[in-house]
């Protein structure tokens, strides 16, 4: 520590907090009375606030994991502090840690200036970040329940599955909803089918001769239901996304001379508002024009950066943000590690679906970058420097 006070204070009144799930240890100084303990009540919290203002601290430092420091940044923010939320990382070399000894850490070296706060998106984006995870979350969901009735069919021996690519189209849900009114005919169930279907009637009704069990006709119905019922959630959510895009973009008015890319839609959970429109109207250009991005894709960026974006001063830091460049630990003029940092971005991960769809075009700018490094890089490789690009 004597070592620390011959460095510059850069903040001087400033404030550590260690965020707990049950209590926040707060540190205003070094010294064992500047240390308190407070609960995570929103009686807690404003006790909190009004011990942070009568020592008249203007900055604080946060120290969590999880999403248990999101109620107390609010009520700081809220309250005029400058706030910062800080990775365990720049705190761990700390022995002998307990939440004490950690809120002195964070507010030593944010006094000096040696803590770097995390990217936080705007309000708004925040807003459609929860509303498409939770809509991200929806559709795993109701992937969930559309395996259990594929397999309720099959211990019925209905072998929808093997006839039809997508029990959940309009055919398969033709099918399903007649078997659940009781129909066992797979003669009569295969005229439900659609003309498109590539298998044969007969194939299909042979497919479908199956033999009724009515606890797994009743394990069909209830799945089936959860599954509709998810469904009209999904679009709830996009009706509210596109009503959050809307306001957000309200006041700018698009030139009718721009000719936009046009791509299919053919993602079944892609979703239904007009996504290209709200990104060109945010950003003036059409996102949809890079190779392989689709409307999921630039929904995942609106809701996990959106317009703060712009925060990152350059590319490299935003590549960085994506735990996409290598980690380099170098000593001694010789590099020890590159691998990339461990955690997933969730947009990183959006981005290397995206990667996965070069290889199968012919012709395109990133095709050319792909095919440059195939030749010097493994698969692996290939696709993270794709990210990047």
């Amino acid at each position: 520590m004597k070592s620390f006070e011959k460095m510059q204070i850069v903040n001087p009144n400033a404030a550590g907090i260690d965020v707990g799930s049950r209590s926040h240890f707060v540190a205003i100084g070094q010294d064992e009375n500047q240390i308190r303990e407070f609960n995570v009540y929103q009686s807690g919290l404003c006790a909190l606030v009004a011990y942070l203002q009568e020592n008249k601290i203007r900055s604080v430092a946060l120290e969590s994991t999880g999403s248990y420091w999101q109620s107390l940044f609010m009520i700081l923010q809220g309250n005029g502090f400058e706030v910062l939320l800080v990775q365990g990382t720049q705190t761990k070399n700390l022995k002998a840690k307990t939440d004490v000894k950690d809120a002195q850490w964070i507010q030593k070296l944010h006094s000096l200036g040696l803590l770097r706060g995390s990217f936080l998106p705007s309000e708004t984006t925040l807003q459609i970040r929860t509303l498409h995870r939770h809509r991200s979350s929806l559709i795993e969901q109701s992937s969930g329940f559309v395996n259990k009735m594929q397999k309720a069919l099959r211990l019925m021996n209905f072998r929808l599955d093997v006839v039809i690519s997508d029990i959940t189209g309009v055919s398969g849900i033709r099918v399903i909803e007649m078997i659940l009114s009781g129909e066992t005919s797979g003669e009569k169930l295969a005229e439900y089918c659609d003309k498109r279907v590539k298998k044969s009637k007969e194939e299909i009704a042979d497919a479908l001769q199956g033999k009724i069990n009515n606890e797994y006709l009743h394990e069909l119905s209830d799945c089936y239901d959860i599954y509709r019922l998810i469904q009209d959630k999904i679009k709830n959510t996009d009706t509210r996304i596109d009503q959050v895009l809307k306001n957000q973009t309200r006041e700018i008015v698009l030139s009718e001379d721009i000719e936009l890319v046009k791509k299919q839609n053919k993602g079944k959970n892609q979703p239904k508002f007009d996504v290209q429109k709200y990104s060109l109207k945010l950003f003036g250009v059409d996102l949809f024009a890079i190779e392989s991005v689709c409307s999921g894709t630039v929904t995942s960026f609106l809701a996990e950066i959106g317009t703060d974006i712009y925060k990152f001063k350059t590319s490299k830091q935003f590549v960085n943000w994506l735990r996409l460049a290598p980690n380099n630990k170098i000593s001694g003029g010789k590099v020890l590690s590159s691998r990339t940092p461990k955690g997933k971005n969730k947009f990183a991960l959006t981005l290397r679906n995206a990667a996965n769809t070069i290889e199968r075009k012919k012709e395109g700018y990133l095709v050319m970058f792909f095919k440059r490094i195939s030749f010097k890089k493994e698969e692996v490789l290939q696709l993270q420097q794709q990210q990047e690009k």
